[in-house]
């Protein structure tokens, strides 16, 4: 693994600052994640892009583009929690069902670059999409995404903002 220095990173973060404040909109990106749901039982495919995941900054912060970026893996895990329990949820109900999860999250990179103190540091919002196929009705399929949301771990730590502690060890 290659470690940018000091120097190099400040090099590569001042023009992506001065281009945000002239331009705020330039900072908003938007991270996406999908994953297709197991014909054949309780499991949800992610592609992460390789196996060994490394995460490193995402462009929009000055990183190449290689590495994994860690709002991505955060909708890549909804994803995957959010796909294996709607499988377990439609086995549970004799439901067959197909298809694909999809999660989009907006992010304003100004806050994690503090180029904007007051621009927002993290997702500032997440959608999460169930593109099913299915001979259940609308209201079985309805069901079962309500259901898949009460149960979906990632989703529910998400919206419920648990407690975190943070120290130095």
């Amino acid at each position: 693994m290659s470690h940018m220095d000091t120097a190099e990173l400040r090099a590569t973060q001042r023009p992506l600052k001065q281009r945000y404040r002239e331009d705020p909109g330039a900072a908003v990106v938007t991270l996406r994640a999908e994953g297709d749901l197991d014909t054949g039982g309780v499991s949800c495919s992610v592609s992460t892009g390789r196996a060994l995941v490394e995460a490193g900054l995402h462009p929009a912060t000055g990183g190449t583009g290689t590495l994994a970026c860690s709002g991505e893996m955060l909708l890549e895990s909804l994803v995957a929690c959010a796909g294996v329990t709607l499988g377990a949820v439609a086995t549970n109900t004799g439901l067959d069902v197909t298809g694909r999860v999809r999660a989009e999250g907006d992010w304003d990179a100004r806050g994690t670059l503090g180029a904007d103190r007051d621009a927002p540091v993290g997702l500032t919002s997440i959608r999460l999409t169930f593109d099913l196929e299915s001979d259940a009705s609308a209201e079985e399929l309805d069901k079962l995404v309500e259901t898949t949301e009460r149960y979906c771990v990632v989703l529910q730590t998400l919206q419920n903002g648990p407690a975190i502690t943070v120290d130095r060890g």
